[in-house]
């Protein structure tokens, strides 16, 4: 354990001491309150998200895209009606 007055004042020693095996425990006004651990692996921001569960990755082999968009169809005169309706000239 070290105190937080001696994280600040000696940081690079402290993180010397840290490693794969061995974490250091962080106090102030001598009670536990962080813990400095080395990191286990290399892990970027993407993977980091996704084990928080706020990225979830695309999928390998996504559906295709329609041939064409559903909806009704309309001929022309008919959209031509349409257009003639919404903007009043009836």
């Amino acid at each position: 354990m070290i105190t937080k007055r001696d994280l600040n004042q000696h940081t690079a020693a402290v993180l010397d001491r840290v490693d794969d095996a061995h974490d250091v425990v962080v106090t102030e006004r001598g009670r536990p309150r962080w813990r400095v651990s080395a990191v286990q692996d290399p892990d970027t921001s993407l993977a980091r998200l996704e084990r928080e569960g706020r990225y979830t990755p695309p999928a390998p082999d996504p559906a295709p895209w329609p041939q064409r968009p559903g909806g009704p169809q309309y001929t022309e005169e008919e959209a031509e009606a349409l257009l003639r309706e919404l903007r009043g000239d009836c």
